[in-house]
């Protein structure tokens, strides 16, 4: 699999959305962040650790936790959006590191 950050966050995006439509899900501020949660699990998981993923992952992973913090909270965008450049910063910077592959490697044929 090339870079499943934006397939995988479409499927969970589209779910969340249909659960939310059918009222299967009360909250839609939690049903969101739940979903950028578990999107960004899945692009770790599915694309391994690799400089896409590693800067793609976490970050969807911070994105649903400022967006429960704002919902839960009431925590300005503008300190949250702050919060989420430095992370995506440092995840920049860790993505440069030899140990993380441009791509995924591929197991043993």
């Amino acid at each position: 699999m090339k870079d499943a950050a934006l397939p995988v966050t479409l499927i969970v995006v589209g779910l969340g959305w249909l659960a939310w439509h059918y009222g299967w899900l009360p909250d839609r501020n939690w049903v969101v962040a739940v979903g950028l949660m578990i999107a960004g699990a899945a692009v770790l998981a599915f694309d391994g650790l690799t400089k896409s993923s590693v800067v793609a992952g976490p970050l969807l992973i911070g994105t649903g936790a400022a967006w429960a913090v704002h919902a839960e909270y009431r925590v300005g965008w503008t300190v949250l959006i702050a919060c989420l450049l430095i992370l995506l910063g440092v995840l920049m910077l860790a993505a440069r590191h030899p140990r993380f592959p441009d791509r995924r490697t591929g197991g043993p044929t």
